[in-house]
């Protein structure tokens, strides 16, 4: 639990950053989860998260880390994103069947973004963890 909070706080302290570029401040909420995104850097961002499954298995809670790619690519177009990273978090069993599975989750994701707006945009996500296998998401986006 220790972990989850250094993570926590390592989040809001980065929040503070003032930054340029790509990578910015947003809300990201889907089907099976929800993070809100700071930027430390003009192309990268860090992320407390929740998620889960469809099957309500699982509640993971923890941080994630995304690079984007768009500078790197030459994506000089802001109403795409492309972006990968890594995350980390703590998974809580949800399952009733006496079998504590509980578990630190470490994963990693790729993901694109597309905005329809200035300030609304669509995310589809593919990604996996240690304790959850295999995952994904899609959702809305929006800039704050």
């Amino acid at each position: 639990m220790k972990k989850i909070t250094l993570l926590f706080a390592f989040a809001f302290i980065c929040s503070a950053s003032s930054v340029f570029g790509q990578a910015r401040k947003e809300l990201n909420f889907g089907l099976i989860g929800a993070n809100y995104e700071i930027p430390v850097s003009s192309d990268i961002t860090i992320a407390p998260f929740a998620g889960t499954n469809l099957n309500l298995d699982w509640l993971t809670i923890g941080v994630r880390a995304n690079y984007y790619f768009d500078n790197l690519f030459e994506l000089n177009d802001d109403a795409w994103d492309v972006y990968g990273g890594a995350g980390a978090g703590y998974a809580i069993d949800n399952r009733g069947n006496g079998n504590d599975g509980s578990d630190l989750d470490i994963g990693l994701h790729v993901g694109g973004r597309w905005f329809w707006n200035d300030k609304w945009g669509v995310y589809l996500e593919f990604g996996g963890g240690i304790t959850q296998g295999a995952s994904g998401g899609l959702g809305l986006t929006v800039k704050l």
